[in-house]
């Protein structure tokens, strides 16, 4: 059946979750795993005299040493159970990007993720990765909550 999961993480207790029920699922498929994370191109805000300034080279340090905390992390997850595992991080890409284009450059055959499940307003605001990532996806993608 599946041969290659891609598992997207982003530090949350839902993308947690759902790390746990892919790297269950690929050991029961016997099945290798992908593990990836993305981190979102630098901005520059600013409204007026209130501006707020944040030096892309911390930002890249700051987010860098996240993704490699995040990364390794779920890599214990999956050598736990002897899953073979490997992790990418995305770098400067939004969430639904770097996940669809890692699961084509890795030849991955699903995508197991979480969804927030955001409604109204704050979805309206934060967007919803999980919908872009299913609506785009050539690929079966798999939503744990």
């Amino acid at each position: 059946m599946y041969k290659h999961l891609l598992i997207a993480i982003d530090g949350s207790e839902l993308a947690h979750n759902a790390l746990q029920q892919g790297v269950a699922l690929a050991k029961t498929l016997g099945a290798k795993v992908t593990i990836v994370t993305a981190s979102e191109p630098w901005h520059a805000f600013s409204a007026g005299e209130a501006a707020m300034s944040f030096p892309i080279d911390e930002y890249e340090t700051n987010i860098t040493e996240w993704a490699l905390k995040e990364l390794s992390r779920a890599a214990k997850v999956a050598a736990n159970i002897n899953v073979a595992c490997q992790t990418i991080h995305a770098k400067d890409k939004y969430p639904a990007d770097g996940i669809l284009e890692t699961a084509e450059q890795q030849d991955c055959d699903l995508i197991v993720m979480a969804s927030h499940g955001r409604r109204g307003l704050t979805r309206l605001l934060l967007g919803s990765q999980a919908n872009n990532v299913v609506t785009n996806s050539t690929l079966p993608v798999l939503i744990c909550r």
